[in-house]
């Protein structure tokens, strides 16, 4: 039908996918790249590279991947290999795997928190 163009898509792990203001997923997302979440996921997010929560972002299940930005509400287990970072409007409630952590102030953090090298792998 069209013509192709030449232009080479571009590897899964570079690719982000958004979950826009005002979309509901229900059920789990997984790629290879990164994953921001606008709106609300119910179902667990698998992510190669990171997961971002927006301010206004959701999440009603479990997170695993190498970083995650934190903004918004998640209910569920978050397990980050690498990175964690909990921005001052989250709001937490869950149990939290990270290899290192940043904690902003203001931000709301109910559960049990394990940090260290290999903690965050399943």
């Amino acid at each position: 039908m069209g013509k192709d163009r030449g232009v080479t898509p571009s590897p899964p792990d570079q690719v982000i996918s958004i979950i826009g203001p005002g979309m509901k997923v229900v059920g789990s997302c997984e790629t290879g790249g990164a994953i921001r979440v606008e709106g609300m996921v119910e179902g667990n997010i698998r992510a190669g590279k990171a997961v971002v929560v927006g301010k206004d972002g959701r999440v009603e299940g479990d997170i695993f991947t190498q970083d995650a930005v934190i903004s918004g509400t998640v209910e569920g287990t978050i397990r980050a290999e690498s990175r964690l970072e909990v921005q001052s409007t989250s709001r937490i409630s869950g149990e939290v795997f990270a290899a290192r952590m940043q904690l902003e102030e203001g931000a709301l953090l109910n559960g049990n928190i394990q940090m260290g090298k290999g903690v965050g792998e399943e």
